[in-house]
């Protein structure tokens, strides 16, 4: 049996929090171009050391609880959100061999643990005892689980084209030609109901800040806050990767050229992770929110039934014309 190294461990996840970081500047510099405005520019070159001069901010600051919470599940729900996405990361390959774990089931794994991250936001609710903060995390379960229905049908979707559940073998099956290609319509389902799934704009109604303050973590404060908030940009960073590994093909080049292959698998595969995170970026600056009936119309009324849909006549072509891996 593979057993990780605490080295191949820090390699997954000090890139993952750098990532985090220089993510959340990122978000800012391209919302600030998109509004025509400068961005964060002061603390550093360019305002590169802003993550850096946030970080250290939060640190300093005095962790607050409410003198009602429940004190040890209002402060271990923010570390399990974040940890919940790191551990996520062990399946997710970055270049042939380079995963941590590799078992046959990574991809069921990876759904199961993004799925558990619902608890961390109902037990950050929950605790805090206050009613913006329970009102933020029944809005952010209601949403996720009808959408999480949705992304394991799109999921069987491509399980059946590719006939593997290992995450490196559906990289490999993708040398033809990218699964993102006929399953584009999937794609853009999956994309969306990630979007969702993440709490992200145009869907981060329990964020409304008009209707209930900050979420479910209105409560927090210092750190606290602060895992949340790495807890919710690394679930991108996940989110992402798992789009690559599904549609774009993974780690091999975009065009099979002499000259492409000479760059690492890895490198192409941040490359492709970098345009999905551009994606959520400018989906949050370019549309609106959405009403709270729309967002569940959405996902009960709409992907639910197309991506059900999408299971039929895919798995009926691969059985007429006899192509089932």
């Amino acid at each position: 049996m593979y057993i990780a190294v605490p080295a191949e461990i820090l390699g997954i996840i000090l890139p993952l929090l750098l990532g985090v970081a220089f993510l959340v500047l990122a978000e800012r510099k391209v919302m600030a171009f998109v509004q025509r405005r400068k961005g964060p520019d002061v603390v550093g070159s360019f305002g590169l050391l802003q993550p850096l001069a946030d970080g250290l901010k939060l640190i300093l600051k005095e962790p607050i609880s409410p003198s009602s919470a429940n004190f040890s599940l209002f402060r271990m729900a923010p570390v399990a959100t974040f940890m919940l996405s790191l551990v996520a990361r062990a399946v997710v390959p970055f270049d042939y061999g380079m995963v941590l774990s590799d078992p046959n089931i990574g991809l069921l794994y990876l759904f199961a643990i993004s799925s558990l991250g619902v608890y961390g936001i109902i037990i950050a609710g929950w605790s805090s005892n206050s009613k913006y903060a329970s009102l933020g995390a029944l809005r952010s379960a209601a949403q996720m689980v009808p959408y999480e229905v949705s992304i394991g049908l799109i999921l069987i979707t491509v399980l059946i084209c590719v006939g593997s559940r290992n995450s490196s073998e559906i990289v490999m099956a993708q040398k033809q030609i990218w699964s993102g290609i006929p399953l584009f319509p999937v794609l853009v389902m999956f994309f969306i109901s990630r979007l969702a799934e993440t709490n992200r704009a145009p869907f981060d109604l329990p964020e409304a800040e008009a209707e209930s303050v900050a979420g479910y973590n209105v409560e927090y404060s210092s750190m606290g806050s602060a895992l949340s908030f790495l807890g919710e940009y690394a679930n991108m960073i996940l989110m992402s990767g798992l789009c690559t590994s599904l549609s774009p093909g993974g780690w091999p080049p975009i065009l099979d050229l002499p000259i492409s292959k000479k760059i690492p698998g890895s490198i192409w595969f941040s490359i492709k992770v970098i345009l999905f995170l551009f994606l959520y970026i400018w989906v949050r600056a370019a549309f609106p929110r959405y009403r709270y009936d729309q967002l569940m119309g959405l996902g009960r009324k709409v992907f639910l039934p197309l991506s059900l849909a999408r299971v039929v006549p895919v798995s009926g072509v691969l059985v007429t014309f006899q192509w089932l891996p």
